[in-house]
């Protein structure tokens, strides 16, 4: 669907979040696919990301996905405390993306 161009760790952090339901993970991806596009999310992410390297959170697209569920109202934590969550908490697992 994708052409194997989304993070295996954020499809990983979506299925988590809705007890792996398809259907569910699958329009909260293209609603974060959609976002993402937006030309004004990634300049505020540049903006943030040096504060979330400096918490260990690296994988970018999970950054991006947690100012996305946080601007969203999906998760009332801030975004970097999403981000820790998701990385440590959850076992999020540190791997290099998929390349098929």
């Amino acid at each position: 669907m994708w052409n194997h161009q989304i993070d295996l760790n954020l499809i990983y952090a979506i299925l988590d979040g809705n007890q792996g339901k398809i259907n569910q993970a699958i329009e909260f991806l293209s609603m974060f696919e959609t976002w993402k596009l937006q030309p004004n999310n990634i300049k505020e992410y540049e903006k943030k990301k040096k504060e979330f390297i400096e918490r260990r959170c690296c994988n970018h697209q999970i950054n991006l996905f947690c100012i996305f569920v946080t601007e969203k109202g999906f998760l009332s934590s801030t975004p970097f405390e999403n981000a820790i969550s998701f990385t440590v908490n959850n076992g999020l697992p540190f791997v290099k993306k998929d390349h098929e």
